[in-house]
């Protein structure tokens, strides 16, 4: 009995961490849900978004008068997107990261489901079968995915910021982060996937750091304030400087390759990176049986597949063609080209950058 109150710091630690857990095997299946809806409500309206503002560049070009950032149409999608980010933003407070980071590619379904039925844009079969897997992945992530989400506290953050296998885990990521970034400015290897990967690996940052910020403010409306401790303004700063990193890289991406390369790649590794860190850091698979992990795998692999089907080669050069004929002007097609390109970086200034991906997709099809 007095060997085991020997180190009071330690026992106090455990009995943290052991209040925690039981409040994880106590969270209501309605939490979980709800953090779902509201991702997948944020996705809809952040593909809305995007369809808005793509309505409003050719609008734009075809009048050829004012600039885009002049349309009232343009600043409703600006909007909307900012209500669709904040809404992925909370529901990493509800809901597992691992679960949230793939949900991203509903706003790549939902887009193409719009810019057919609203733009009138070309019905594929790639469109079509993409769409099945990505629906058809996404059931199996949200069935087999862990149901459990943790009551991020501050406590909680600090106790999984010195864990040791999370401290593993960021060595060897910036090991690897510094040994790209070298090959990529030193050595000028402008390969797609050493961007990608660059952005991957700040990914998981900013995963780890927003469901840690949006759990902690998320605990403090119910109540138990959080944001008096240091641990959380350090995960803002994470959050913030990762995200204009990520979007520093990807919009070098989109200058140096094809929109319909960088969707499908960025996808994937965004959400596998973001996948790696709920379970590192925030142990959500700890528990999950075995064919719960393969059948979440399987959907995520079904979601990737999909995500690249809908991408790939997008029929720029014919809608581009279609604007310029109707306007009966060849100069007025050079206007439109040069106004198109100024749309890429007025769409990278999301939070979640789990969901840049497709927003570049869409930004760079108007």
């Amino acid at each position: 009995m007095e060997n085991t109150s020997s180190d009071p710091q330690t026992d106090a630690r455990l009995m943290i961490f052991q209040s925690h857990r039981a409040e994880i095997l106590e969270n209501p299946l309605q939490t979980y849900l709800l953090g779902i809806i509201i991702s997948i409500c944020g996705n809809v309206l952040i593909s809305i978004s995007l369809n808005i503002q793509k309505y409003a560049h050719v609008r734009q070009a075809q009048r050829g008068s004012k600039p885009y950032y002049t349309s009232v149409v343009w600043w409703c999608g600006v909007l909307l997107m900012g209500v669709g980010e904040l809404g992925n933003f909370a529901a990493y407070g509800f809901a597992p990261a691992s679960l949230i980071a793939p949900l991203g590619c509903v706003s790549v379904i939902a887009s193409a489901i719009i810019s057919v039925v609203f733009l009138k844009e070309t019905v594929r079969a790639s469109d079509i079968v993409g769409g099945t897997l990505a629906i058809t992945g996404t059931y199996l992530l949200v069935t087999f995915a862990p149901h459990t989400s943790t009551h991020i506290t501050a406590h909680l953050v600090q106790y999984y910021t010195v864990s040791w296998h999370f401290l593993l885990y960021l060595f060897v990521e910036v090991i690897i982060f510094s040994i790209l970034l070298y090959v990529y400015k030193r050595r000028n290897v402008k390969h797609i996937v050493v961007v990608m990967l660059l952005v991957a690996l700040l990914a998981s940052l900013t995963v780890i750091s927003v469901k840690a910020v949006s759990g902690m403010i998320t605990e403090s409306i119910k109540g138990q304030l959080q944001l008096i401790y240091p641990i959380f303004y350090i995960m803002l700063v994470i959050m913030i400087a990762s995200c204009a990193f990520q979007i520093k890289f990807l919009n070098q991406a989109m200058k140096m390759f094809d929109a319909t390369e960088v969707v499908p790649i960025n996808f994937v590794f965004f959400t596998a990176s973001a996948i790696v860190a709920g379970i590192v850091f925030y142990q959500e698979f700890e528990g999950l049986a075995l064919l719960n992990i393969f059948m979440f795998l399987f959907g995520c692999l079904l979601s990737f597949l999909g995500v690249y089907l809908i991408a790939r080669n997008r029929p720029k050069i014919k809608q581009q063609d279609r604007n310029f004929i109707a306007m009966d002007k060849i100069p007025g097609s050079r206007h439109t080209d040069k106004v198109q390109p100024e749309a890429k970086p007025s769409t990278y200034g999301s939070l979640a950058a789990k969901l840049m991906c497709s927003t570049a997709d869409r930004t760079d099809d108007s």
